[in-house]
């Protein structure tokens, strides 16, 4: 695991001389120090914090003029950008509120993509209208990220939905390394906790064993169609829920399968609008 490297930017390095431990003091190493991830409280020790387990029924609706809140499940996945009714409407309702947003891409439709500087837009994400940034920018993200973190406490979500968290694997336009994402998203993840946020891990399949303990929940898109279901299984095993979706199988193709992980997936419209065919 890596998790430990972290840990070199917050701990001091010690040595012992005739039994006696001696601190010698870092340089620290980025100068916004107020961003710099928690590590001595990676898992969330928050009870109020929304831990979902594996049966956990969902909602996943990210486009259409509005949310379509008939459906009879424990938690709705829905736009941070959709008005404070909705979401009071969904609680009203008995239901968990999880918010999205772009984490690792520019959107330029969201209301602070000025806010964003050209030294941190990199390449244009293949087949969508949103670029890279470069995550390794805390000292001009963690503000932008930190303010959307804020409106998400402010509009009561109980959690949030950080996509795009796995842009050193994409051609980003930065050299972006495995290490700058583990950085970046348990950062994300320690700044959801301070604020009583769940947050979910969406995609990133190859970190997994280093970000388990940080996340609640995970998300993943077209896992079947890749062949790499069982490697979401150490949520499971951990007593956390993995939600999912496809969209190009039907039910009968891959329910299956991920009902025998126990997995709670849907199948959807790549507009992700209101429609759903649930697994279970």
């Amino acid at each position: 695991m890596k998790i430990f490297l972290l840990a070199s930017l917050l701990l001091l390095p010690f040595w012992v001389t005739a039994g006696n431990p001696i601190l010698v003091a870092a340089q620290p190493t980025i100068t916004e120090t107020v961003f710099l991830p928690l590590v001595a409280s990676q898992k969330a020790e928050n009870p109020q914090i929304w831990r979902p387990t594996p049966g956990t029924s969902w909602q996943w609706q990210l486009s259409g003029d509005t949310i379509d809140t008939s459906f009879d499940v424990e938690m709705y996945d829905i736009d941070l950008i959709n008005s404070q009714a909705t979401i009071d409407q969904l609680h009203a309702d008995g239901r968990i509120v999880i918010c999205y947003f772009s984490a690792g891409t520019l959107e330029p439709w969201r209301p602070d993509a000025n806010d964003f500087p050209p030294e941190v837009i990199g390449e244009k994400m293949s087949g969508w209208k949103e670029y890279w940034l470069d995550i390794r920018r805390l000292d001009i993200l963690g503000p932008i990220m930190a303010a959307r973190l804020d409106l998400a406490k402010q509009k009561n979500c109980d959690g949030i939905e950080a996509d795009n968290i796995d842009g050193y694997t994409a051609n980003s336009g930065f050299p972006l390394t495995y290490q700058d994402q583990i950085t970046y998203n348990i950062w994300l993840s320690e700044q959801a906790h301070q604020r009583g946020l769940s947050i979910g891990l969406k995609n990133d399949l190859d970190q997994i064993a280093d970000l388990l303990p940080y996340f609640e929940w995970a998300l993943n898109e077209e896992c079947f169609g890749y062949n790499v279901c069982s490697w979401l299984t150490p949520f499971v095993q951990a007593n956390k829920a993995v939600f999912g979706v496809e969209y190009d199988f039907e039910t009968s193709e891959f329910c299956p399968q991920v009902n025998a992980l126990n997995f709670d997936f849907l199948k959807k419209n790549w507009d992700l609008d209101a429609w759903r065919e649930a697994c279970r």
